[in-house]
């Protein structure tokens, strides 16, 4: 007896069911390097237009974590979409190098009495190693870059441009010296950038203090008191004290209090009470009276301005302070008048420029005030907020104290509470006007900045407000930090004026020079007569070194410029959401301050990663899930197809039960490919490729829904909404081929005769569909899609990536047939809703064992009858039958058990089984297909 099954065409491929990613994966790795693939995907886009993401520079600081592997696979994705889309798109991995905590690193480990340039010799050499594990894990991930040429901030020549680009910055007049109120991390002992601040809550005592109108009982005083409020002076005279009244949640500045702010605009009163006569806002003076347990009554009115230059009392030190008026003061809290010191912040810095107030700051760079300073001399800061209460209490200064939780800024390494000091340091002024061209003689820093965020693209649309609300709030840059691991401010200033040599850009210039050949270590070894000869006499070097922010801020002039692979301004920025205050904004700031514009047409945002519940990943919750992890128990593609499938604009949530999600999805992908290439395995395209005129119509229908899923696919590439093309992709899988297009040809495939054109026309498709998938899913799915890439070029050497987008041939009526096959999927869909619903009830097995009866009308009657016999096949039943009904009824589909003996081969239930006396297990179809000239089909 045959053996019917040995007679299908039941094909298999080497391509695995199971993809055992976390073994296979290292040996691809292995030998993408052993056939330099990245080189040869350089060679092979050579004169295509050019495509420019700049790497923002990790820190080379402790191995990857999951939000390193989200940046980089990211940045992965869209390198190897926009190479597949016909672009040359380079990609240069890069790391920041210099910094505090590498030193802070080496500090720990060797401790605080090393030699300067033993600290930087150290420095180097951990961030070289940190370097080497950062690197080897994102290769593992699949990135694929010149890692080989990677930039690193510490290489000599990058030093050496980092100067020079500080020297085109001094040229334009950006940068200059002040002292000037900064933050300032007492464990750093350095002055920190705004990214290098984070808002944490802290408990500060709270106090209201009283400061007394001096020489109260003076004639002058007591007319200008007359004048400002209209009262008697008897009134003046017969109160023991007339108090201003100040808010502030940090005691410890008062000794470098130099006036105190009300808002010109605003309403004070002069208000009688137990403790005296107290000056309080309007708005604020109930709030206040009942913090103070007092009732008062108002003696008189006055605005803000009247006050202006009446002296008052420093409430424990031997000296007048004045009252001036501006417009940072608000009515929030507090009692709408500010305690002013220039030394300890912006707006009073800025307040106390106006009325030459003041600036120097008691307190020293290990946070303790000088020992000069009465009352707190030599004492930490935070130890003198109890003697400063203590004081203003003794002198009944002190209407109330109250301790609070507010947000306030804290060192992002340390997480340690940091000041506001001020201290000559050197700064990049956001109001300074260039020196150079006419056109820009008008804008200043930040007018650029603002110019150049306008005509910046932002994904997700509101980056653009985030950035521009920092822009327009930041106060100048302080670039300068008391470190030795760092790029230095190679300036020669004046002993005397602390002014630049007069030849400073030429110095930068041979600094540079130097330091291309010995890096950083050339300056701080310089003596200055090398340089500057018998002027040596009266100029100094500085020890002060560049901002962190500012070596990654200027890879675009230190790195991409340089670079003739890449182009200048990058096409595009990715970083994460916290960048809009870090490496976004440096990066603005000095493109603007050397070019004019930003070193960015667009800029990518990502969010960060949190786990299944919403929470912060931390060591002490036990939740974090490291990359390293899943790449060992999963493969990097389940790491990479969760960061795809994940909406990055928002958090990125993370766990085993999310991966164990994406294992099954990865798993459906998985499966769909294997099926296209096990029906591929003889099918050679160059020999069996049939016209497209001698297709079924439902083949010519997948193409065209095909080509136009690509198309539709490719777009949202260019718009990097990756979760929707997962979205897309696995839908298309499971739908449009598993539930759809795969289960109608199956019978086609496998029963068909196997060069037939009914098969032969089902594998033309199947080649274009998987040439197609497979390089929709290469950016994603890297691993997976060069596997599948092996089997289905079969060429050792070759690669998905040297390769673009796949190219369909031409079908003119491609639109007619999407419209016409889409009418009739969703007829399909309400028949099979009722082939399940009698599966559910018992009635058949499977649909092949029923018999479908149509009662339609008008066009549904039409075009289901336009299929004719291969109607059946299209509902994967047995037998179908049309019958004509009125237009007033709606379709109505009918059910019912075969009543005919089933084909062994197919399964088909047919009238002809068993009416071949030779083949009487089989339908006449199969018999046809076996032993005749084999079936026509027009359709399906």
């Amino acid at each position: 007896m045959t053996d019917y099954k040995n007679t299908l065409n039941l094909l298999d491929t080497p391509f695995p069911m199971r993809g055992n990613l976390a073994k296979r994966e290292p040996t691809m790795l292995a030998s993408w390097q052993k056939k330099n693939l990245y080189q040869k995907i350089r060679a092979v886009s050579k004169g295509r237009p050019k495509f420019t993401l700049h790497d923002g520079p990790p820190y080379a600081n402790g191995d990857i974590h999951i939000g390193h592997a989200v940046n980089k696979i990211l940045k992965d994705i869209i390198i190897k979409s926009k190479t597949l889309a016909g672009f040359d798109a380079p990609y240069i991995p890069g790391w920041d190098c210099h910094g505090l905590p590498i030193e802070h690193q080496i500090e720990k480990k060797h401790g605080k009495q090393l030699s300067a340039d033993k600290v930087r010799a150290l420095c180097r050499a951990f961030a070289g190693e940190q370097v080497a594990r950062q690197k080897a894990d994102f290769i593992r991930l699949g990135v694929l870059g010149d890692w080989d040429q990677s930039y690193l901030t510490m290489n000599f020549e990058t030093e050496a441009s980092i100067i020079r680009a500080l020297g085109k910055i001094y040229q334009r007049g950006y940068l200059y010296q002040g002292q000037k109120p900064v933050n300032w991390c007492i464990d750093c002992g350095s002055a920190l950038a705004e990214a290098e601040v984070e808002y944490e809550n802290k408990t500060s005592p709270a106090i209201d203090v009283g400061f007394e109108v001096a020489h109260k009982n003076t004639n002058a005083v007591c007319e200008q008191l007359t004048a400002i409020f209209g009262i008697h002076r008897d009134v003046i005279l017969t109160n023991n004290s007339i108090m201003a009244v100040i808010w502030t949640t940090t005691p410890w500045t008062l000794p470098a209090n130099q006036a105190v702010c009300v808002h010109p605009d605003f309403d004070y009163e002069l208000i009688q009470t137990d403790q005296g006569l107290l000056i309080l806002a309007t708005e604020l003076k109930q709030a206040c009276l009942e913090r103070y347990a007092l009732t008062g009554t108002t003696l008189g009115h006055c605005k803000g301005i009247a006050l202006e230059n009446l002296y008052l009392q420093h409430p424990f030190e031997d000296r007048t302070v004045k009252i001036i008026c501006g417009k940072h003061v608000t009515l929030e809290a507090g009692t709408g008048l500010v305690h002013t010191a220039p030394a300890h912040g912006l707006d009073d810095y800025f307040i106390g420029q106006k009325y030459n107030l003041p600036n120097e700051s008691p307190v020293d760079s290990n946070g303790k005030f000088t020992a000069d300073k009465p009352l707190v001399g030599n004492l930490f800061v935070w130890k003198a907020n109890d003697i400063v209460i203590d004081a203003l209490q003794t002198g009944n200064h002190l209407l109330c104290l109250k301790k609070i939780e507010h947000s306030y800024p804290h060192c992002w390494r340390h997480k340690t509470p940091i000041i506001f000091r001020s201290t000559p340091q050197w700064f990049i002024g956001m109001n300074l006007q260039p020196k150079t061209t006419a056109s820009e003689q008008h804008s200043t820093l930040r007018d650029l900045a603002m110019q150049a965020v306008d005509t910046t693209r932002f994904y997700p649309a509101w980056g653009r407000a985030r950035l521009e609300a920092m822009i327009k709030n930041r106060p100048d840059w302080c670039v300068s930090r008391q470190r030795n691991w760092g790029v230095p401010m190679a300036l020669f200033v004046h002993k005397e004026t602390y002014k630049p040599h007069p030849r400073t850009l030429e110095l930068f210039e041979q600094v540079a020079q130097k330091v291309e050949q010995q890096g950083i270590e050339a300056w701080f070894s310089l003596d200055e007569t090398e340089l500057l000869g018998e002027e040596a006499k009266d100029y100094q070097k500085l020890s002060d070194t560049l901002d962190v922010w500012f070596d990654s801020g200027t890879t675009h002039d230190t790195v991409v410029k340089p670079n003739a692979l890449l182009e200048h301004p990058a096409d595009l920025y990715l970083e994460g959401s916290d960048q809009h205050r870090g490496w976004f904004q440096s990066s603005l700031l000095t493109g603007c301050a050397i070019d004019s514009r930003a070193p960015y047409k667009a800029l990518l945002t990502h969010g960060f990663v949190v786990d299944g519940h919403g929470h912060k990943m931390s060591k002490s919750k036990g939740n974090v899930i490291a990359p390293q992890k899943i790449m060992d128990t999963y493969g990097a593609d389940i790491l990479r197809l969760w960061v795809a499938s994940t909406d990055y604009s928002g958090e990125l949530s993370i766990s085993d039960e999310i991966l164990k999600r994406v294992v099954e999805s990865y798993r459906r992908i998985r499966n769909t490919l294997r099926f296209l290439l096990a029906n591929l395995v003889d099918f050679d395209a160059e020999k069996d490729m049939l016209a497209i005129e001698d297709w079924l119509e439902i083949d010519r229908y997948m193409l065209a829904y095909t080509q136009a899923f690509q198309q539709d696919l490719t777009q949202i590439y260019d718009q990097y909404e990756f979760h929707q093309i997962v979205h897309k992709l696995h839908n298309f899988c499971s739908e449009d081929l598993g539930g759809f297009y795969l289960d109608i040809i199956k019978d086609r495939l496998y029963t068909t005769a196997a060069s037939g054109k009914p098969r032969r026309a089902a594998q033309s498709v199947l080649y274009h569909i998987t040439h197609s998938l497979t390089r929709l899913f290469a950016p994603i799915l890297s691993f997976t899609a060069e596997e599948a890439w092996e089997h289905l070029a079969l060429q050792s050497e070759d690669s998905i990536l040297l390769h673009t987008w796949h190219q369909f041939p031409d079908q003119p009526d491609s639109q007619q047939l999407l419209e016409r096959w889409s009418k009739i999927r969703t007829l399909r869909s309400q028949v099979l809703k009722k082939l399940e619903d009698s599966r559910a009830q018992g009635e058949i097995g499977s649909s092949l064992a029923a018999t479908v009866e149509i009662r339609a009308s008008g066009d549904d009657l039409v075009l289901l009858k336009s299929l004719e016999d291969d109607l059946r096949f299209v509902l994967i039943t047995s037998e179908s039958s049309l019958i004509p009904v009125d237009k007033s009824q709606a379709i109505d589909v009918r059910v019912k058990p075969s009543n005919h003996q089933k084909c062994e081969r197919c399964w088909h239930y047919r009238n002809d089984v068993g009416q071949h006396a030779e083949h009487p297990t089989i339908c006449g179809r199969c018999v046809t297909n076996l032993y005749g000239a084999g079936e026509k089909r027009q359709y399906a």
